[in-house]
């Protein structure tokens, strides 16, 4: 089941006291949605569970964010990362994004949870034109590779500039 590629401009809202819960696999299959989830992306819970996570990746995300996060949680950190999803219809949602990665017993990872909040207009206002920018870096090359690497070496030199790590830069704004 993926999201339509129709991208409507329309932006969706949730409450500030409302929080997004999923879980996945270690995989990124959704196994559990909250009710919230399930409302804002548009989906029904049967349409949702048992789906990658990213069938609701918005278009608009760099992919060097995806890098950062999975190339985080992969290594069992948790990290907090600004996020537009995509719902079914072709509206979208940003979102302030905790995930985390799920142990068993035995410490291995297998799964992941996500908390997220609604994402304030003032951090909107520096992750928009960032997004923006690294997704057209990423785009200025004809090889996907090279400009994945371009758009993560121009997020490095962003994060050196303002003297910090992705963590403290996004809980920051």
């Amino acid at each position: 089941m993926v999201a339509s590629k129709l991208l409507t401009g329309v932006a969706r809202t949730f409450g500030d006291d409302e929080i997004i819960v999923s879980k996945t696999d270690a995989t990124g299959r959704i196994t559990y949605c909250n009710d919230v989830f399930i409302r804002l992306a548009g989906y029904t819970e049967s349409e949702l569970l048992g789906q990658p996570h990213s069938m609701i990746r918005h278009p608009h995300m760099p992919r060097t964010i995806f890098k950062l996060l999975w190339e985080r949680i992969g290594a069992g950190n948790e990290v907090f990362a600004y996020v537009v999803n995509r719902c079914k219809n072709g509206d979208h949602y940003w979102v302030l994004a905790h995930v985390t990665p799920d142990r068993d017993e035995a410490g291995k990872v297998v799964g992941y949870h996500s908390n997220r909040r609604t994402a304030t207009a003032q951090a909107l206002a520096v992750i928009e034109p960032l997004y923006a920018s690294l997704r057209d870096i990423e785009a200025g090359t004809a090889d996907r590779k090279a400009g994945l690497e371009a758009g993560w070496a121009r997020l490095h030199d962003i994060l050196a500039e303002k003297g910090g790590d992705y963590d403290r830069f996004v809980l920051d704004i």
